[in-house]
């Protein structure tokens, strides 16, 4: 374990955790293709749908049999109840998702509808993970968070490049449709994230908020492959989730949590739309 300053310890050797780190960007390596794939495929569908073109229900069949099966196994392998309970929920978030169909909120305005309007969730999602993560990193390197060790602070890099890959893949199929990207953060929780994140004063408080934020990424985008109606949403969204699964899991350890697989993961933690404000 590594002692830093004021007394927290990091759970597990930085071995250990610089181990967690490269298993988990070679995940995400492993994944690029298809992701961006799915993206390019949906961008394409939500193209043919305006021009009045023809659905594949076929495929989307397939693919919520294969991918949306496959996000919700391999999740659940990576989500963990942990020794110590389950995280607070996203600080100002809005859960609830699981009751009804993404596509149901009235908040966001008619900018993104549909499917977009959950691609606009996801995009604003990785969003503030970026934003998160560069803000713990900032203040790491102000000092406010004690003595941070290297390994930490390569997680947290990692983590966030990650995000920042997938904001880009959710980014173009919104410019694809004709729609403005999202480069800012359109949450009505943001405030209260910021708020939180500026108030940590060690890295464990940082590491729970991120571990909220992942948990509510992942199973935002399982609840999408169930619910979303495009083939192309469903392939990115089950490509992303497990990646988001890992980041949760990884963050399990550092906190002291040792992760243990839930038969289902649940949706308890999933965004609702209505947290737009774009």
């Amino acid at each position: 374990m590594t002692t830093t300053e004021g007394g927290w310890a990091l759970p597990i050797s930085e071995r250990e955790l610089a181990g967690l780190t490269r298993e988990m960007h070679e995940a995400h390596q492993e994944t690029l293709p298809a992701m961006r794939a799915g993206a390019l495929d949906l961008a394409e569908e939500v193209r043919a749908r305006a021009a009045g073109g023809p659905r594949d229900p076929g495929r989307r069949r397939f693919l919520i049999g294969a991918g949306g099966a496959a996000a919700a196994l391999t999740l659940a392998a990576c989500s963990s109840s942990g020794s110590g309970g389950s995280p607070e929920p996203a600080p100002g978030s809005t859960s609830g998702s699981a009751s009804g169909s993404p596509s149901g909120s009235a908040s966001a305005s008619g900018q993104y509808t549909g499917d977009l309007k959950v691609v606009a969730l996801a995009t604003a999602l990785e969003n503030q993970a970026v934003g998160a993560y560069q803000a713990a990193l900032d203040a790491a390197k102000a000092g406010r968070l004690g003595t941070v060790p290297p390994a930490v602070a390569t997680f947290i890099t990692t983590a966030m490049g990650q995000h920042a890959d997938h904001a880009k893949a959710w980014n173009s199929v919104l410019t694809g449709a004709g729609k403005p990207a999202i480069t800012d953060v359109p949450l009505s929780n943001q405030p209260a994230t910021l708020q939180a994140l500026g108030a940590a004063t060690d890295v464990a408080t940082v590491a729970k908020l991120a571990l909220s934020l992942e948990d509510q990424a992942a199973q935002t985008y399982l609840f999408a492959t169930y619910n979303v109606t495009s083939p192309g949403g469903i392939a990115t969204a089950a490509t992303i989730a497990p990646v988001e699964a890992m980041h949760a899991a990884i963050l399990h350890y550092v906190l002291g949590q040792y992760p243990v697989p839930d038969d289902f993961l649940p949706v308890d933690k999933a965004a609702s739309p209505s947290l737009l404000t774009v």
